[in-house]
């Protein structure tokens, strides 16, 4: 095996071992998001604050916005007003799935701390350990993710 891939998937393994919540949701749901109870999206952070304010901002139960079937929280009534107006825009990539874990081919649960904005998308990861190895290739681990996206997202975690 290259020692590039091992490197790779070593380097996953720690990651996913790392974060004690990386299976703290269903494995079993075939949703293409990664939900909390209740059908809330992004562990209920602002998905419009990563942009306008750089910062994951817990969103508020009382400020909300659905789209599809998931429910997003905002931390205020313009993030829920721009959200509206163009929701696939602050939307995270892969479900809010980790995006290291996509570029396996896996679903794998989020630490909204762990997170970058790339060419305006939204990218989340199962903790920092992952988000640094991802950024180690940001380019070759985006087209990875993409490339598995389509066949994995309906299928539930447990069976990948």
């Amino acid at each position: 095996m290259p020692a590039s891939l091992v490197t790779r998937l070593a380097s996953l393994a720690v990651a996913l071992v790392a974060t004690g919540s990386a299976w703290a949701f269903d494995p079993s749901s075939t949703s293409a998001v990664n939900l909390e109870p209740g059908g809330i999206g992004l562990k209920g952070y602002d998905p419009v604050a990563y942009f306008a304010a750089g910062a994951p901002t817990p969103g508020s139960p009382e400020i909300t916005a659905t789209y599809g079937d998931v429910t997003y929280r905002f931390a205020d009534e313009a993030n829920r007003t721009a959200f509206a107006a163009s929701p696939q825009r602050y939307l995270p990539a892969y479900g809010g799935f980790c995006a290291l874990a996509m570029s396996f081919g896996k679903k794998v649960d989020i630490d909204p701390m762990a997170w970058k904005i790339v060419d305006d998308v939204l990218y989340v990861q199962a903790n920092p350990h992952a988000a640094e190895v991802w950024e180690r290739d940001i380019p070759a681990n985006i087209d990875k993710a993409d490339g598995f996206w389509p066949d994995v997202m309906d299928r539930a975690p447990g069976d990948l």
